[in-house]
């Protein structure tokens, strides 16, 4: 047996450990957790008030609560789990797929990893009381690179790479893409339906604030401003400033909260 086979049929032992995907559905319910705490942070914004509407908002929300801070500990290490579940997927999992699907599905379990990373990385600094402050440090960034040559160019890809992929995830929601990875045969028939209907608004909602997010990151390329560079925080207050502002930002708020809800569909049913 060679050294790759070998190493091969020991991260997918590893990838299949119980203990592993105990944490990682333990950790699916806090990434619920996250998008309901967005929804309600959109939902502020929506009313006027001031908050910041990402995800180092959504964590302080949580720790300001009784016993927050543990539960943003939790969090943090639900999605680290979370982290190297995605990591063992895209070394050597998706064998259920051939060919450029798996291809492609390894990709996207590589950024999910990096994704899930930052957002653990993100919840332990809130829960030791260090303000990540994502927005300036993104627009820090985006400063810096504009000021480099070709760095109006580099962040411009990177706005329309975010804009592509919160296009995809309005598609993955539309088309039910979702549902493949859902362990069907153990759900009743009212537990699908209602997984499908918050996979596809949660997913639609979600992908369309990620589209507007990367939409600003490539207007700063354009117009050489670092302050239109301002994530997720930047997205939901661009909708509120909108004629249908309002109602743009209630739709946002509820689709946060039914992917949340989706979430705890994941947690118990998703293929780990």
């Amino acid at each position: 047996m060679s050294l790759t086979s070998t190493a091969r049929r020991t991260a997918q032992a590893a990838g299949r450990s119980t203990a592993l995907e105990n944490l990682t559905r333990a950790g699916l319910i806090g990434y619920g957790l996250l998008h309901l705490a967005v929804g309600w942070l959109a939902l502020q914004i929506a009313n006027g008030r001031s908050a910041r509407g990402d995800q180092s908002g959504a964590f302080r929300l949580l720790a300001a609560q009784p016993f927050g801070r543990a539960l943003v500990w939790a969090i943090a290490g639900g999605l680290l789990a979370m982290a190297i579940w995605q990591l063992f997927e895209a070394a050597v999992g998706h064998v259920g797929e051939r060919g450029a699907r798996r291809t492609l599905e390894r990709i996207v379990s590589a950024g999910r990893t990096v994704a899930y990373v930052a957002l653990s990385a993100t919840a332990a600094q809130v829960a030791v009381g260090v303000d990540p402050a994502t927005g300036s440090h993104q627009r820090e960034a985006t400063s810096g690179l504009l000021g480099r040559d070709g760095g109006p160019w580099l962040v411009g890809i990177v706005g329309i790479a975010v804009t592509v992929v919160g296009l995809v995830l309005v598609g993955h929601g539309i088309t039910k893409g979702f549902v493949r990875h859902l362990r069907r045969d153990r759900m009743s028939a009212a537990e699908l339906r209602a997984a499908v209907l918050a996979g596809q608004l949660g997913y639609a909602a979600k992908g369309a604030v990620y589209a507007v997010a990367g939409v600003l990151v490539t207007s700063a390329a354009i117009t050489f401003d670092p302050a239109k560079s301002t994530g997720l925080d930047g997205a939901l207050h661009t909708l509120a400033q909108q004629p249908l502002g309002y109602g743009l930002l209630l739709a946002a708020a509820a689709g946060f909260a039914v992917f949340g809800v989706y979430c705890y569909f994941q947690a118990r049913y998703r293929k780990v």
